[in-house]
């Protein structure tokens, strides 16, 4: 059976009010509650910065054959292929400027340095990649993979404001 449309309404106005809300029995006295939102946030920076290190280290062998490229060679073929736009000669430094940003990335987004800027990068590095594959291999490759969901996923992070920078701004 399925529900009315303004069930549905009701429903999604609802949902929008919970995310800041504590979750039950979190909260223990002298702390700062635990909210959804943070939470959130902590996810996304670590899904974001796992998936950054986790690429790295297939491009050193360290996935074995659970990995994808295995090795820099073939991490450097791929960046070719990604980058079919570029001169020949970019190609090593597009691979190891690649591999350094993830690296650094990937790291700062699990320890939360820097949030803002870092998020930020990884959006960017994200679309950047996202675009050169839909030059090279068609629009459906980055989609098929996520990039642009990822860094719009990396963008809100950047974006988002504490209650701390909220109170700032006003």
């Amino acid at each position: 059976m399925l529900c009315p449309s303004w069930m549905v309404h009701l429903i999604m106005d609802n949902a929008s009010l919970t995310a800041s809300e504590t979750i039950p029995g979190r909260a223990a006295k002298g702390t700062h509650a635990v909210t959804l939102n943070r939470l959130a946030i902590l996810y996304a920076r670590i899904a974001l910065g796992t998936a950054f290190l986790s690429a790295v280290a297939d491009r050193f062998g360290l996935w074995g054959k659970y990995g994808g490229w295995g090795n820099f060679a073939n991490f450097t073929n791929y960046t070719a292929q990604v980058n079919s736009f570029m001169p020949a000669f970019v190609i090593p430094f597009l691979a190891w400027a690649a591999t350094a940003a993830e690296l650094s990335l990937g790291i700062g987004l699990i320890l939360g340095v820097w949030p803002r800027w870092v998020a930020f990068g990884a959006a960017t590095l994200l679309f950047l990649f996202g675009t050169a594959m839909a030059i090279s291999f068609g629009i459906e490759s980055p989609l098929d993979y996520s990039v642009f969901s990822a860094s719009a996923g990396a963008l809100l992070l950047a974006t988002y404001q504490t209650g701390q920078d909220r109170k700032q701004a006003s």
